[in-house]
């Protein structure tokens, strides 16, 4: 790859072992090849067997919510907003990284998200492109709100559940 006119090269690290679901892709002879040749070690899960794979699942479903946030109203421009969406993950707070995935890799917080203003001289496409952004986090966060107070209303109806031993319970697998 050339960047500025200066050859440039890029090590890729490969990981240690791979879990996957059986897709098709991980199981061609291109990928088993691939992962040979760097001591990759490639873990299949049983089929229909999702549970092998939590991790992957539980973010999934995280940046599943964090997208559905920002296209709640708009769910045709789906496609534009996953940038926001993988903006919005990587530089949230993480529990168990202490940090955000941002200062995780890169050993700094996350650039703020500048908000617009009327600065004469910006060509207009750039104004038009920060005013959009601005409209976008303002319907996001009146989503989030909205979400939030469902989450109370929910909260209300829920109660603290003791449980002792020897108590009959109704297991749901």
């Amino acid at each position: 790859m050339k960047v500025f006119g200066h050859a440039r090269e890029y090590a890729i690290k490969m990981p240690k072992s791979i879990v996957s679901d059986r897709d098709p892709i991980f199981i061609s002879s291109f990928w088993q090849q691939l992962f040979k040749a760097h001591s990759t070690t490639l873990a299949m899960t049983s089929t229909y067997h999702p549970h092998n794979d939590g991790q992957t699942e539980v973010l999934n479903k995280t940046l599943e919510m964090y997208h559905c946030c920002y296209i709640f109203d708009n769910a045709k421009t789906w496609h534009s907003m996953i940038p926001w969406t993988q903006f919005w993950y990587n530089s949230s707070f993480q529990h168990s990284l202490r940090m955000s995935p941002f200062k995780a890799l890169y050993g700094r917080n996350p650039p703020l998200v500048a908000h617009y203003g009327n600065h004469s001289g910006t060509p207009i496409d750039v104004q038009e492109s920060l005013k959009t952004k601005d409209a976008l986090l303002h319907q996001l966060k009146a989503n989030l709100q909205r979400a939030q107070n469902y989450m109370k209303q929910v909260n209300k109806h829920r109660r603290e559940l003791q449980y002792e031993v020897g108590d009959l319970v109704l297991v749901k697998l």
